[in-house]
């Protein structure tokens, strides 16, 4: 862990840069772009019968929305307020009303005709619902009614058969210490969290290659910066605050790069609406943007490092920072090997790029004295995420890019609650502050519990899912099935496939603080649901852990409480004394916010001083301002290790498209517009390259269907700057052509890319063949061979 700490807020330049604006015509008029004054105004005017309570929330809690960690108004990186669209748009879960009785108690099947958009706009569940098999309605139950079934199920069965899940909507450090606890006092390592479908690859990676498993550097270092590069991260959409970092860095003359398949307008250019001179002129972002083909990332950075091993023969140390890697990394000479027998042709066709522009970024590289690697969900999402981010980390590390200012390596979160969740033990592999396969964690832990922990591996979510549909004498086969948050049917691949699993669970509770489409789903035996409060109404308040490893504390905030709504931490520990109550009463102290927070500082050595966390503005990171500071790895010797990472298999037959999902306007699942503000496409919009519509006759707006052997989606013709050869769709709208079942190894990540045909709507729909699609995509693989 670092030494040097974090020195806190910088301030912007005042006086304004006309290099850097998009257009001199004021607030962007007659462009596509986000109309942040008219989308805060239509917030304003949904939260109007709560704006006290609304205002409240913004100027003291800290956000509950993507990890950047803003508190109240304020971060710990630019000087001055912030507050964006995503955030406001999360605020209305906040500040809505109970629903009414009479739609919360309607007919199923009425309520399941409505989108999870419109039952979110239903508003808040008031207290525990209960449906048990052949009921067509929810009835109101009490909480000892809801609790004791569940716990009656929880003893009924094998521990095996019992999965928690928890998601990251708001969720904070003490729920997910609580919940990671009650588990292991049930019995049961089937514990999981929202990572795995986002960064799990991230953290195994970060691990084994430079021994920690979060961001190595801080939202400052962007500022100042010679290179920032984006990968795969649409950060402008998905973090917007971030554009504010990425303004002050280009005010310092920072290079900012975007590596992606798809031209992104937002990381192009961006209307910043809390700084006068971008809000009226816009502020140009990205320098360059190296178009690669989906999957085609490791190619990409093998043809990067190869250019480095070929510069370093013709001027040692004109590429590669020898005295860092000599004192800091293993495998230098094994990676060099494995990169100098890859060719280049096969480079090219793999990442999409030709040899002179994977040239161009490598120089760029070469001739810089920091950079900061940022990278989201385009790297991770593959059944190669783990070797995507090893990658990322050789490239840090042959340019000694770590430990300093100005250098690092940065997961950018999507959610405020997520980095914390692994760290607090909500995972099958990972304890408080360690690891399950451990022998000193797990002492360690037991001690500090007091009680013995279950032996076996747990399962991630993917697989619990899975195990629902085992036969009855199975011990894995899922009997309970606990949730808190989450909307499997809009977040995993083979919506189909998740939806025969979930009404295949004997008893499956959703604790939550909204209804969405899977709450609705029959279970054998009953569907329980339980209020959860969010972390404003949670008393003692609660703390959540950003990106760039802050960890916040926000208060409880005076203001409307909903009906019989609780902490969920507190949920989970009136649970576990219903199922083992001599063994709670002994070993579960978690009585209150303030004693958890006692706990996690014990249980993960790295939150110490969570403990201490009790008002306002109340923050600390931990690790320091740079983990792996000076170059000094936690590793057992203290050093990176450089990884040779062979190319996938990208596995597009001819006359198929690469396929992968992006977000539009929306926070997780949860979609705010059908439309999406900066290229306006409507969700079921395929984006596609001109150049690969015309040879099957598109054009734009036309129908068509995108299929393969999994599923089909039907769609329009989008044109967009899409790397030709692939296309994009909506995510959760395109997740029935993913393929269910296919995992990274590594992290357990589920593959959301995969290859399609695109096929006008009236072609596909004119053969009467049952058959058709199958010999369809078996005569293209024919071909292909």
């Amino acid at each position: 862990m670092g030494k040097t700490k974090h020195t806190g807020p910088i301030k912007l330049p005042a006086k304004p840069d006309p290099k850097l604006w998009v257009s001199k015509v004021p607030f962007g008029l007659g462009k596509v772009k986000p109309q942040h004054i008219r989308e805060t105004a239509k917030i304003a005017w949904q939260n109007r019968d709560n704006l006290p309570y609304a205002y409240r929330i913004l100027t003291q809690g800290v956000c509950d929305g993507c990890a950047l960690g803003v508190s109240g108004l304020y971060d710990q990186t630019l000087a001055g307020p912030h507050l964006c669209t995503t955030r406001l748009n999360v605020l209305r879960l906040n500040t809505m009303p109970a629903i009414r009785e009479e739609l919360l108690h309607a007919d199923i099947d009425e309520l399941s005709r409505m989108s999870s958009t419109e039952l979110r706009q239903l508003g808040r569940i008031p207290y525990p619902l209960i449906r048990r098999q052949g009921e067509r309605k929810f009835s109101r139950a009490t909480w000892d009614e809801a609790l004791d079934t569940i716990a009656a199920k929880a003893r009924a069965i094998d521990p095996k058969g019992m999965a928690f899940y928890l998601t990251a909507r708001g969720i904070t450090n003490e729920s997910y210490y609580a919940a990671a606890k009650v588990a292991r006092l049930l019995g049961t390592n089937n514990i999981d969290n929202a990572s795995r479908i986002c960064h799990s690859p991230s953290k195994t990676a970060l691990k084994r290659s430079v021994g920690v498993g979060a961001s190595t550097c801080n939202y400052k270092d962007w500022i100042g910066t010679d290179v920032l590069v984006f990968w795969g991260s649409v950060a402008a959409n998905n973090q917007p605050v971030s554009t504010k970092y990425m303004y002050a860095a280009k005010r310092k003359g920072t290079k900012i790069i975007v590596i992606n398949p798809y031209y992104e307008p937002s990381m192009e250019q961006y209307w910043i609406p809390s700084i006068p001179e971008s809000a009226l002129f816009g502020t140009k972002l990205a320098d360059d943007v190296y178009q690669v083909n989906i999957g085609g990332d490791i190619a990409f950075m093998n043809g990067v490092m190869k250019v480095w091993f070929e510069m370093e023969e013709a001027a040692q140390g004109s590429a590669i920072d020898h005295a860092f890697v000599q004192a800091h990394t293993n495998g230098y000479e094994q990676l060099r090997a494995h990169v100098a027998q890859q060719d280049w042709t096969t480079l090219e066709q793999s990442s999409g790029l030709s040899r002179e522009r994977m040239r161009e970024f490598a120089q760029l590289l070469a001739r810089a004295a920091s950079a900061v690697f940022v990278w989201s969900m385009g790297l991770t999402q593959h059944r190669f995420g783990t070797d995507n981010i090893s990658q990322v980390a050789n490239l840090a590390l042959l340019r000694g890019f770590l430990g300093r200012e100005h250098c690092g390596l940065m997961p950018i979160r999507g959610h405020s609650g997520v980095q914390g969740s692994g760290e607090m033990g909500t995972d099958p592999f990972s304890l408080p502050g360690g690891d399950m396969s451990s022998a000193a964690d797990r002492s360690r832990i037991e001690q500090l519990w007091g009680f013995a922990l279950p032996s076996w591996q747990g399962d991630i979510v993917g697989v619990t899912l899975e195990n629902a549909l085992l036969p009855e004498d199975q011990e894995r086969k899922l009997r309970l099935f606990y949730t808190s948050g989450g909307n499997f049917l809009e977040t995993m691949p083979d919506p189909a496939f998740v939806r025969e699993a979930l009404t295949a669970v004997d008893v499956r509770v959703h604790q939550d603080i909204i209804l969405n489409t899977s709450t609705l789903l029959d279970a054998r035996e009953a569907v329980v649901v339980l209020p959860a409060m969010t972390r404003y109404e949670q008393p003692g308040g609660g703390t959540s852990t950003s990106t760039e490893r802050m960890v916040y504390f926000s208060p409880e905030i005076a203001g409307p409480r909903i009906g019989e709504a609780r902490a969920e931490w507190a949920i989970y520990a009136d649970l576990a004394r219903r199922v083992k109550p001599e063994a709670a009463a002994l070993h579960l102290g978690c009585g209150s916010a303030e004693a958890i927070r006692a706990e996690i500082a014990l249980a993960a050595p790295s939150y110490n001083g969570i403990q201490h966390l009790k008002e306002r503005g109340d923050v600390f990171q931990y690790g320091g301002a740079w983990l792996c500071e000076d170059g000094v790895c936690p590793t057992p010797d203290g050093r990176g290790a450089l990884l040779p990472i062979e190319l996938p298999q990208l596995r597009k037959p001819e006359g198929h498209f690469a396929v992968t999902t992006r977000r539009g306007k929306q926070f997780n699942s949860m979609i705010y517009s059908d439309i999406d503000p900066f290229n306006e496409a409507d969700r079921y919009d395929v984006l596609i390259h001109p150049g690969d519509a015309a040879p099957l006759a598109l054009s734009e707006g036309e129908a068509i269907v995108v299929y393969n052997r999994f599923g089909s989606m039907h769609g329009r013709v989008k044109f967009a700057e899409v790397k030709t050869g692939n296309i994009e769709v909506h995510w959760p709208e395109g997740n029935s052509l993913i393929p269910k079942g296919v995992y990274e190894p590594h992290a357990g990540i589920p593959e959301y890319n995969t290859a399609v045909i695109v096929e006008k709507a009236e072609t596909y729909h004119a053969h009467k063949d049952t058959r058709y699609v199958e010999k369809r995509i078996e005569e293209l693989e024919i071909e292909a061979g």
